[in-house]
């Protein structure tokens, strides 16, 4: 649904309006970064693109971009929320566990035609 899977043990935290009919979606994952980079490398079979070294954020495009019906490309984005000492995202669920992810990821699919 998404065009693109979610890891195994992803966590859905939520979505925002990303404009022109598209949404983000976040996912939180107790994964390490560089493993959960290695596992969709696999999975996508493609080896991708690092788009920061600090905070370490690697992007797979899953889609192609059209100007004309979108506000960005459909992609999965992998963050590190541990760079710097950072104790991680916070899980929005209060009491839940865990308390913070290490690394998220954002689902961006193409708009329902």
């Amino acid at each position: 649904m998404l065009g693109a899977p979610i890891y195994p043990s992803a966590v859905f935290l939520t979505s925002y309006e990303a404009g022109r009919g598209q949404r983000y979606y976040l996912f939180g994952v107790t994964v390490p970064y560089g493993e959960l980079v290695t596992y969709y490398k696999t999975v996508l079979k493609q080896k991708g693109d690092e788009l920061f070294e600090s905070p370490p954020t690697h992007q797979f495009e899953t889609g192609r971009y059209r100007d004309e019906s979108m506000a960005f490309v459909p992609s999965l984005t992998i963050k590190d929320y541990t760079y710097g000492g950072s104790a991680g995202f916070p899980n929005p669920k209060p009491g839940a566990t865990p308390e913070r992810f290490p690394t998220v990821i954002q689902i961006v699919p193409a708009p329902k035609q």
